[in-house]
């Protein structure tokens, strides 16, 4: 095996030009690699988290209401074949403890809420606005909607007759932490509350309707007694929502909608982004196996005259192979090093120079020690798999030519 080594290395230090530049191109190639996949990592964080900030990535509710056609037709008769849908009321969940523990038990959920929610007012000093009364137990909700990174004037709490209200509807009514605000449901009972914390939900329409209550408080204003009007759920790893969704809807009977069901073109433009991210890395791996299988072959061909005395003095073929093989896993191996160690450092870079207004990055990235050891391991087996070639053609030189024509 020293003897493979050797001759490698030596072969290697020889061309040092041919080396460095498939060197060099390999890791540049790397860094592509690892750069653009912890950009593109880094903006689906981002654009999820935004986007799923406010929503639970599993909402279960109440099946709605339909009409069913009671009338059999007559012999030889017909009846009117359409349908109409019906209005639709205010469905509630009843019996929503024993499903929300029911739910929670499941692998996969992480944590779950009850949520009584419905159309009102906020009212104050004669001015009206419509609202959206949300009833919530705070500490369940809060583990499904963080609010901390939201608040902007107050506290984060719910203790009886307090209310948290979006920034715009604290804006529009002149409402700050400790003002009084008085709040109306449909069915037009009236509460009065004081205003414990001004959110940022990030939204301009959920800064100007949300109204967050206790869940006691909702219950009563909205006329739903003891009942609830969604349960919300975070999965462990929320791209399994839709899986989770079929198990809830069998164990729970009741209707259930994933996160991916209510961001379609979120989930749509996802996808796009990684087939595009794929589709680079897969060119630039093209690429990078092109050269390292170009310069080895240049290199049989110019050290054809070494190859054939090596062969002359009793080298088999199979250590010829390795000697080629391993310059190929050198050059990989070197080479993604190299250019995971660049990549990292060109998105940390760029995350850093490239900020918004607020200092937050504009280009966050998502590095993990998992991009470095699937990207190192893709390159050096590229580099082996672009030597077969060269390695092949080499061992199978007869020695004689070689000699002859080296």
């Amino acid at each position: 095996m020293s003897f493979v080594v050797t001759v490698a290395f030596r072969l290697m230090r020889e061309g040092r030009f041919q080396t460095a530049l498939i060197l060099a191109g390999v890791t540049i190639g790397v860094a592509v690699v690892v750069y653009i996949t912890a950009v593109v990592a880094g903006l689906q964080a981002n654009i999820i988290d935004k986007t799923l900030s406010t929503q639970a990535h599993l909402v279960l509710k109440p099946r709605e209401d339909e009409n069913r056609r009671l009338i059999a037709p007559p012999a030889g008769g017909a009846v009117r074949a359409e349908v109409e849908k019906r209005t639709q009321r205010e469905n509630t969940i009843d019996d929503w403890q024993q499903r929300l523990d029911a739910v929670r038990a499941l692998p996969g959920i992480a944590s779950g809420a009850a949520i009584a929610s419905g159309p009102g007012f906020a009212t104050r000093g004669g001015i009206n606005k419509s609202v959206s009364l949300i009833g919530v137990e705070l500490d369940d909700y809060a583990r499904i909607v963080p609010l901390a990174p939201k608040l902007k004037a107050g506290a984060i709490a719910l203790p009886t007759g307090t209310v948290m209200i979006g920034s715009e509807l604290a804006r529009e009514l002149g409402l700050a932490p400790g003002s009084r605000l008085r709040l109306l449901s449909a069915t037009g009972a009236a509460q009065t509350f004081t205003v414990g914390a001004v959110l940022d939900f990030g939204l301009r329409d959920l800064n100007r309707r949300w109204t967050l209550l206790p869940l006691r408080a909702a219950q009563s204003l909205l006329g739903y007694r003891l009942e609830v009007t969604e349960l919300y759920f975070r999965a462990d790893n929320l791209f399994e929502a839709d899986a989770l969704k079929a198990r809830a809807r069998a164990l729970t009977g009741l209707d259930a909608d994933s996160w991916q069901d209510n961001n379609a073109q979120l989930v749509v433009a996802l996808r796009s982004q990684s087939a595009s991210s794929m589709m680079i890395r897969v060119f630039v791996t093209f690429a990078v196996a092109l050269g390292i299988a170009s310069v080895l072959v240049v290199s049989v061909v110019q050290k054809q005259r070494e190859i054939g005395i090596l062969r002359a003095m009793g080298a088999p073929a199979s250590r010829i192979r390795a000697i080629f093989l391993l310059q190929g896993a050198l050059v990989g191996g070197v080479g993604s090093l190299l250019g995971t160690a660049l990549g990292a450092a060109m998105a940390v870079g760029l995350s850093r120079i490239a900020i918004t207004p607020d200092g937050s990055p504009l280009f966050p990235v998502v590095i993990t020690p998992g991009l470095f050891y699937v990207t190192a391991g893709v390159a050096s087996a590229v580099g082996v798999l672009s030597a077969f070639a060269p390695a092949w053609r080499a061992a199978r030189l007869d020695p004689v030519e070689a000699i002859r024509h080296g």
